[in-house]
């Protein structure tokens, strides 16, 4: 039992260093060869190919390839293409052009975001077949999931990778490792009665009846706008604090030459706020632990707008703790809701709803919304004075968004908190 939970601790590690080598600081690398105005393209295709591509894949799992086989071939291909990108950035460097990178990296972001899914499917199994309960412990295992992505950050960081093409290189040998590793873990069974279901019932379509639950569809819909703040630190954070090395008095500041180190604080305050999410969710309910998310989001843009990487990096900081409330009291107690208020024949595909609506149409709008707002706000001007003004204000812009969903969120979800359902 010991030997395949550090099995699938080594693979939940692998997989999420695979992210972390560039998913925070890609945008300053785009921003340091002059295609800034492009960040939102690169990060909300993640959130597109998650509408499709998990459950295409998905179905392949079931039909006709064993999952850790697929979970292979997908983290082969997807370092295939991200080396191909890195290949680019060095072979062009700062006269590398968005049709010489985006392609390559959307393909590889397309099959990367499928073996999310398929590690988790990997891994219940393998636990499974060890008579382990999944609930009490995959948890403590894709912890490590979030170290690998802190591990890779500082890595890039600390090499000098996250302002160049090297980054995507870091990605792409993570992920031939990974690949790999893949086709030795343990076999997932292919399910011969996958083959009898109707294509909407793979893709997962009948979930979308809920909508006809008013609890539900408002759940839904919010679960969107909210997502909508998902990607937007990921794709400018970085970029925003490494734009002050064009002000001599931030220009040789810890958090300028390390802004990667500086954002991991958020996935560490991730890691240490999961184990809040249980005794929040049974003492305040779904709601109330929604909005501390909603509010947590505020603050989070609010701070990054009042800080500066000098004396107001204290602000910074306090932003990277309350990253750990956004995000987690958000996604991971969003799916816990889910969970409990459907049918348990429809569980995994209301699932697949919540994922579609928050990282698909909610992170796509969201960093694409961003895009268009950092591109007439910041980069329309040249002066790093003007630009930083206009930083500080496209903060609160998006502090400004995360707290009118909050509050109507407060006012047009109806629930009433039952802590023995928890």
């Amino acid at each position: 039992m010991k030997a395949i939970k550090i099995r699938l601790i080594v693979m939940n590690f692998l997989e999420f260093a695979v992210w972390g080598a560039y998913l925070t600081s890609m945008g300053a690398y785009l921003a340091e060869i002059g295609m800034g105005t492009n960040i939102g393209w690169f990060y909300s295709v993640q959130g597109i190919v998650s509408l499709f591509m998990p459950a295409l894949i998905g179905i392949l799992a079931d039909r006709s390839i064993p999952a850790q086989k697929m979970l292979g071939i997908c983290h082969l291909l997807a370092a295939a293409f991200m080396a191909i990108t890195g290949f680019m950035g060095m072979t062009y460097g700062d006269q590398a052009t968005f049709g010489q990178l985006f392609p390559f990296y959307a393909m590889s972001v397309a099959f990367f975001m499928p073996t999310i899914a398929l590690g988790n499917s990997v891994s219940y199994n393998a636990l499974t077949k060890a008579g382990l309960d999944t609930v009490k412990h995959f948890p403590p295992i894709r912890v490590f999931g979030t170290i690998g992505f802190i591990v890779s950050m500082w890595l890039v960081d600390l090499m000098g990778f996250q302002h160049d093409h090297r980054q995507f290189f870091v990605c792409a040998a993570w992920g031939l490792i990974l690949g790999i590793y893949s086709f030795t873990l343990p076999d997932c069974p292919v399910n011969k009665l996958a083959e009898k279901k109707s294509f909407a019932d793979a893709l997962g379509l009948k979930a979308f009846t809920l909508f006809k639950q008013k609890k539900m569809a408002v759940f839904f819909i919010f679960s969107m706008f909210l997502g909508v703040s998902l990607q937007v630190t990921n794709g400018y954070a970085n970029t925003f604090i490494s734009s002050f090395d064009k002000i001599p008095a931030f220009a040789d500041t810890f958090a300028v030459k390390h802004a990667n180190i500086l954002i991991s604080i958020s996935q560490i305050s991730e890691t240490l706020c999961i184990l809040l999410i249980p005794f929040c969710l049974k003492r305040f309910g779904i709601k109330k632990v929604m909005l501390m998310a909603m509010f947590a989001w505020v603050l989070r843009f609010a701070f990054f707008g009042l800080g500066n990487p000098g004396s107001g990096v204290w602000l910074f900081i306090l932003s990277c703790i309350v990253y750990g409330v956004a995000f987690d009291f958000f996604n991971i107690s969003g799916s816990l809701f889910v969970d409990n208020e459907t049918d348990e024949s429809i569980r995994s595909s209301a699932q697949g709803v919540f994922m579609m609506m928050t990282n698909g149409f909610g992170a796509s709008i969201g960093t694409l919304g961003a895009q268009a707002i950092v591109n007439n706000m910041v980069y329309s001007k040249t002066d790093p004075m003007q630009q930083m003004a206009a930083w500080t204000n496209t903060w609160y812009i998006f502090a400004a968004y995360a707290l009118v969903v909050a509050i109507l969120f407060a006012i047009l979800f109806k629930y009433k908190h039952n802590p023995e359902k928890q």
